[in-house]
């Protein structure tokens, strides 16, 4: 190899490094929180109703707005309605996808563990661990509390499924384990 194409391929080598030296910067990895971690370290803790959100650019990322109505406080210092703000959103005919960060539906109620920066929006601790979404069974009416980021994992080893996360909890019993991982009795308002 000439002199000229090894001093082109080693530039292209490091162009190449450099950007991916950028990706890996920009990555973001969440570590798995347990559920009293996350009723510890989230700055409020409530029962919430989506009624609407939003897209938008914000220093060239898409960021989603989204309002929500307090059904139930659990913990924290929360006005009637609250903005939760996260990366990712559809605007201008751009779509941004981020995995992990949780997405909500008009209508739909949640448990969300915040987290907050004064001055700013909302966001949801743990982005998906912290979302748990309420399903009412429509033949029932019984609702049942499951952790977006819940799944379940094959242990190759044991040849086994096992769960992580909360997956199908009666309503009663998400609001007992609530109580317990916040260390007090029974704080809700209506």
């Amino acid at each position: 190899m000439s002199y000229a194409k090894r001093r082109r391929f080693l530039w292209v080598l490091f162009l190449a490094g450099l950007a991916l030296a950028a990706v890996v910067a920009n990555s973001t990895t969440l570590a798995r929180m347990g559920f009293d971690e996350l009723a510890q370290k989230s700055s409020a803790v409530a029962r919430l109703r989506c009624v609407g959100s939003e897209s938008h650019w914000d220093g060239g990322e898409l960021w989603t707005e989204t309002r929500f109505a307090v059904v139930e406080r659990n913990k924290g210092l929360l006005g009637a309605s609250i903005t939760v703000r996260m990366l990712g959103g559809r605007a201008d005919g751009f779509t941004s996808h981020v995995d992990g960060v949780p997405a909500f539906r008009t209508g739909e109620e949640v448990y969300l563990f915040l987290w907050d920066k004064p001055g700013e929006a909302y966001r949801v601790l743990g982005w998906a661990q912290g979302t748990f979404q309420i399903i009412r069974d429509a033949r029932t009416g019984a609702e049942k509390i499951t952790q977006e980021s819940s799944s379940a994992n094959f242990d190759q080893r044991t040849r086994q499924f096992h769960g992580e996360g909360i997956r199908g909890m009666a309503l009663p019993a998400f609001q007992e384990k609530l109580r317990q991982a916040l260390g007090r009795g029974v704080a809700t308002e209506h």
